[in-house]
């Protein structure tokens, strides 16, 4: 999550190592560490070691072929022990490109609208969110469009287990980065106890997946659902940041209704491409499992793969069914009442059309009681 800036304490100086310190001045302290990995790489005795975070590793192709007579191939990579270093230095980095945003950008826009605490909140998650999956979708189109997925749909499943490109593997490294820098982030943020189990559920299933299809060798499908998943997303949180700089009906109405549709769309091509590929294409190239080479095209694992991928799907299409429940039912309580204040004016038409006023009810009434007869008592007297 998009890093919201510290709450301004009345100690213009809070204590060294204090949550207010550390909360203010979070961006700073990830910059130090960062540094110690850049200044490594310049020392010869780190550099070995500084290298192991900062660059990607498990080449899996020869730059130069045996006989020397071919030329150079690009460079392909495979999955290792070493790529949870690198997601360990590019999380750093993501705490701070995090932080730079909130600050300079979005910090600014907001002091403008002028939000309440609540709207701020959503305000802020949206905009980050918005920001992140803007950024994967760029790039995973790129992606697509370079490693030719678009015209040769057969590459997402001919050639498993696929060594990844350099792009590729960054792609992923990235992914995994943003979604483990949320944890830390529910901190910096001092988000309430009623926001942190949707945004560590929200956290948390996309580290699981994203990690599975990394270790899996699915990389390739695994691009294109992420691509769809982060547009649907991405349009959504749009929207609302469109709801709350623009407040016009027309601009909100129009923004919402394309991000439900592309919402809509996007869960209905994620099952169509994990059945194709899943179930079609990869149950043609099944083998043996073998975790030293990568392979685990088994009908377990694949089967197992796109029943995850149906079932957050559909997670997905109820959470939305459910919050487009929530609005109609918030538009028709107005309408209800307006017709009950319709209604009464009619009752009392027909109550003095039946039987008159209550004035003359209680005074026929109390005719009635003095036309009783009287007791005997009264007469003998």
């Amino acid at each position: 999550m998009v890093a919201v800036k510290g709450r301004k304490s009345s100690n213009k100086n809070p204590p060294i190592l204090s949550h207010e310190f550390v909360i203010q001045n979070h961006a700073d302290i990830f910059s130090c560490v960062a540094m110690v990995f850049v200044v490594g790489l310049m020392v010869q005795a780190t550099s070995p070691w500084a290298y192991t975070f900062i660059a990607l590793h498990h080449n899996a192709t020869s730059l130069i072929s045996i006989d020397g007579t071919l030329p150079p191939q690009p460079t392909k990579y495979t999955t290792g022990w070493k790529d949870a270093c690198a997601v360990f230095f590019y999380f750093l980095i993501t705490v701070i490109l995090h932080a730079v945003i909130q600050e300079y950008f979005f910090d600014k826009i907001s002091k403008r609208l002028k939000l309440s605490k609540s709207k701020l909140s959503k305000f802020n998650e949206s905009s980050q969110l918005a920001v992140f999956y803007a950024i994967s979708v760029i790039w995973g189109i790129d992606i697509i469009i370079r490693e030719n997925f678009i015209p040769n749909v057969s590459l997402l499943w001919s050639d498993y287990p696929a060594p990844m490109s350099f792009s590729l593997k960054l792609f992923f490294i990235g992914q995994l980065a943003y979604w483990f820098h949320c944890y830390p982030e529910l901190y910096f943020q001092r988000a309430k106890r009623e926001e942190i189990p949707s945004r560590i559920v929200q956290a948390t299933i996309g580290l699981v997946f994203t990690t599975a299809a990394y270790i899996l060798n699915f990389q390739q499908v695994a691009l294109v659902l992420i691509v769809l998943h982060h547009a649907g997303e991405g349009l959504t949180h749009s929207a609302k940041l469109i709801h709350f700089v623009d407040q016009k009906e027309k601009s909100s109405k129009a923004a919402f209704m394309l991000a439900n549709t592309v919402y809509v769309a996007a869960r209905i091509l994620s099952v169509l491409t994990a059945a194709l590929v899943f179930i079609y294409g990869l149950g043609q190239f099944e083998g043996v499992l073998s975790v030293n080479e990568g392979h685990f095209n088994i009908p377990p694992v694949r089967f197992s793969a796109f029943g995850a991928v149906v079932l957050f799907q559909l997670y997905l299409a109820y959470i939305f069914l459910k919050y487009q429940r929530k609005r109609s039912k918030e538009i028709e309580p107005p309408v209800q009442k307006a017709k009950v204040i319709k209604q009464k004016p009619k009752k009392k038409e027909v109550n003095k059309k039946s039987g008159g006023s209550e004035d003359d009810a209680d005074s026929d009434q109390g005719a009635k009681k003095n036309l009783r007869p009287r007791p005997a008592a009264a007469k003998t007297k």
